[in-house]
């Protein structure tokens, strides 16, 4: 091989594994896709603060929702896409509870404690959700048309894009 042409190949090599380690690099350099949560923020007064579910347990969907309509008590269970449309949950403790995509329709929920609850995207039209409590809970994309809540506590809820049409309000929330 001619010198002319091996300086030309040895650049062209150079060139390329120079390519490789940058594009590599950069991608080394980039955030993870599973560090990123799909759980939006709850907005307090003066700070974001994230909304942490809590562990799931090893129980499955079925388990916990027979669990929960014999003993009204599943704190912290795993209840995501749950099929209670109509349940009678009146004063069940479903604290920290993930009912995401849950279909609760017309469900009691009345004096219900929701503190901390997932209820991201859950189906709560026309439920009674009246003296409930709503603390903290995450009802981000939560269907809550003709819902009652009168008198609940939503105190640090996150109501970012629930659909709040024709909702029973309790005194001092105020829907734009």
């Amino acid at each position: 091989m001619k010198k002319p042409n091996l300086k030309k190949l040895t650049h062209w090599v150079l060139a390329a594994v120079f390519l490789v380690l940058v594009a590599g690099f950069s991608l080394l350099d980039q955030p993870y896709a599973t560090a990123q949560s799909l759980t939006p923020s709850v907005s307090t007064q003066s700070t974001e603060t994230p909304i942490i579910s809590p562990a799931l347990p090893t129980e499955s969907v079925t388990a916990n929702i027979r669990r929960l309509l014999e003993t009204k008590e599943c704190v912290g269970c795993n209840l995501i896409g749950a099929h209670l449309k109509g349940a009678n949950l009146q004063a069940a403790n479903l604290e920290g509870a993930n009912l995401q995509g849950a279909d609760l329709e017309k469900a009691n929920l009345q004096s219900t404690n929701l503190l901390a609850a997932n209820l991201q995207g859950a189906d709560l039209g026309k439920a009674n959700i009246a003296r409930a409590n709503l603390q903290r809970a995450n009802l981000f994309d939560a269907d809550l048309e003709k819902a009652n809540l009168t008198d609940a506590n939503i105190e640090g809820a996150n109501l970012q894009g629930a659909d709040l049409e024709g909702v029973i309000r309790p005194q001092g929330l105020i829907i734009q």
